[in-house]
């Protein structure tokens, strides 16, 4: 069976569709954006408009188009554990969105995504010949997920 566009549109239109409440304390949020074209009427044009999305705990999800505000109410509507890791792709728009997540005590750990963080690493600029994976480790060993022992085995360090 074939729908037309327009019947598609007016059948999504009808829907009220709810943001999920996580079940439980979330302590991992990932946000990202970009940019989605409208087009109008012909010779008209086409504009650009802005949408973020956000997943809590890697099951919850939420998209916002041109409106960050809800984002960040859904978001502090949530029961978050301090600290809460935030996951991002280096934009200033993501970032800034996730500096109003919690209270302003609230202490946020704010990571780079692995794609964006070799973008940015020494190594992939060319300044230094320093493996973005030696920065993950340090990282990983300086927040506790990674023992220093297994630091030493993959780079074949002496222990101490």
């Amino acid at each position: 069976m074939k729908v037309g566009h327009s019947t598609q549109q007016k059948l999504v239109l009808s829907q009220d569709f709810q943001l999920p409440l996580a079940l439980q304390a979330v302590s991992e949020v990932s946000v990202d954006g970009g940019k989605v074209r409208l087009r109008g009427k012909p010779k008209a044009g086409c504009h650009w408009r802005d949408y973020k999305t956000v997943r809590l705990q890697g099951i919850y999800y939420g998209a916002f188009f041109d409106d960050n505000q809800s984002l960040v109410d859904y978001v502090n509507s949530q029961c978050l554990v301090n600290p809460l890791v935030c996951l991002g792709d280096g934009h200033d728009g993501v970032w800034n969105l996730v500096k109003e997540f919690g209270t302003e005590k609230f202490e946020r750990l704010e990571i780079l995504d692995w794609y964006h963080l070799k973008l940015k690493s020494p190594a992939h600029s060319g300044m230094l010949k320093v493996s973005t994976k030696f920065f993950l480790f340090v990282v990983l060993i300086s927040m506790g997920c990674l023992q220093f022992e297994s630091f030493c085995q993959k780079w074949m360090l002496p222990e101490g």
